[in-house]
Parts: C-alpha cells; sequence; structure tokens
C-alpha cells in the first residue's frame, strides 16, 4: 500500500470539513441575529436543543457512514493479508519440498559417481 490514497482520502474529506465547518458557522449566525432582534421571541430551551441535536444528527451521520466505509476498507485489506499469508505459506512449503527432493537427488547422484569412481580405479589397476 502506498501513501497516494490517504493524501487523496485527506483531499476528499476538505469539503466536509468545510461543508461541517459552514453549517456551525451558520447555525451560529441564526443564534445570534436571533438574539439581537428587537421584539424578537427568544428561542426555547427546547428549540435551541432541537436545532443542536439536529446539526451533531447531521454531522455524526457522515462521519459514521465514513467510519463504517473505514472499517469495510480493513476488513477487506485483511482478509487479502491473510489469504497472502496463506498463500506465501503454501509456496514456502513448495520450495521446502522441492529442495528435499533437490538434495535426495544430489546424493544419489554423488554416491553413484563415488561408486563409478571407485570402478573406475579398480579397472587401471587390474590393467596395470
Amino acid at each position: 500500500m502506498n501513501a497516494a490514497p490517504a493524501r487523496t482520502a485527506k483531499i476528499e474529506d476538505a469539503p466536509a470539513t468545510s461543508e461541517f465547518e459552514g453549517e456551525i458557522r451558520e447555525f451560529i449566525r441564526r443564534d445570534v441575529a436571533q438574539l439581537r432582534r428587537p421584539g424578537a421571541e427568544p428561542q426555547t430551551s427546547e428549540q435551541a436543543t432541537a436545532n443542536i441535536n439536529s446539526l451533531l444528527d447531521r454531522v455524526s451521520g457522515s462521519s459514521v457512514t465514513e467510519i463504517d466505509s473505514l472499517i469495510a476498507d480493513l476488513r477487506n485489506v485483511r482478509e487479502f493479508l491473510k489469504s497472502e499469508g496463506e498463500r506465501v505459506q503454501r509456496e514456502i512449503a513448495s520450495y521446502a519440498q522441492l529442495s528435499t527432493v533437490a538434495m535426495t537427488s544430489v546424493k544419489i547422484i554423488a554416491e553413484s559417481m563415488s561408486q563409478w569412481k571407485a570402478q573406475v580405479s579398480d579397472a587401471r589397476l587390474d590393467r596395470a
């Protein structure tokens, strides 16, 4: 994995952050403007609470969705790494088996050559 997706994610988060900051500014402007209006009825605590809850629901909703998406991505990466780990283990087992077979073959060849060498030496001694 490289750092490019992380940079892309930060760039993609910028509009969401700007949108969130804009909503907070708008919320504050509405509350302050309502307090400054002469003769305007002040907002009840229930209305203020409802406004704050609404804002928090919108903000947390996108955050929760983003977290769920990240969790799904991490699960996919975990599954990929698990399958790759299993594949590497199978490859290592295969190479270990191949190495064992190769070593056995080399031993057989070396024994055969030493027998041939002994036969050639005996034949030379017989000629002499």
